[in-house]
């Protein structure tokens, strides 16, 4: 009887370790005026932006640093919460009020916020994989398919 191979999950840090990691790269943002803390995708990696949507029960402003990759003139990024099960609550504020507000490298505006469908997604998905060669195991780990967010550029902000 042949012996199936062992397949083992991707390893991720605590989730108590990812929630710092994020806390301290908001706070070098923050301490440093936004000038550390965002970056421009380079080739074969991520760049990351700030992300402003309108809470959907509370109306207030919510910021996160997300990872981006390019797309023409579209920035792309995955709903994920740290690997974790669950939406994050900017895909849910996002979803609620589609108009948000990205500071990035090259500057601030107004986008329109979307998921990604059909064969769109798939494209952006692959794109996704060639920076990451794990992603598919790291979304194995979620039960719900990971939302492949487009932030479509509407002027300034």
């Amino acid at each position: 009887m042949p012996v199936e191979p062992r397949t083992r999950k991707p390893w991720l840090p605590p989730r108590w370790f990812v929630r710092t990691a994020w806390a301290a790269h908001r706070s070098v943002y923050r301490v440093s005026g936004g000038r550390v803390g965002l970056w421009k995708p380079r080739t074969g990696g991520w760049g990351a932006l700030r992300l402003t949507t309108t809470g959907r029960r509370t109306g207030r402003e919510r910021s996160v640093v997300l990872g981006y990759l390019e797309d023409g003139p579209n920035l792309v990024t995955l709903a994920m919460n740290g690997w974790g099960d669950g939406a994050p609550a900017w895909w849910l504020n996002l979803q609620a009020h589609p108009e948000v507000t990205v500071v990035s490298a090259d500057g601030r505006y107004r986008a329109l916020g979307r998921a990604a469908t059909g064969p769109e997604r798939d494209r952006l998905w692959d794109r996704w994989r060639q920076v990451d060669k794990k992603l598919d195991e790291y979304a194995a780990l979620r039960y719900s398919e990971t939302p492949v967010v487009v932030l479509e550029p509407l002027g300034p902000a």
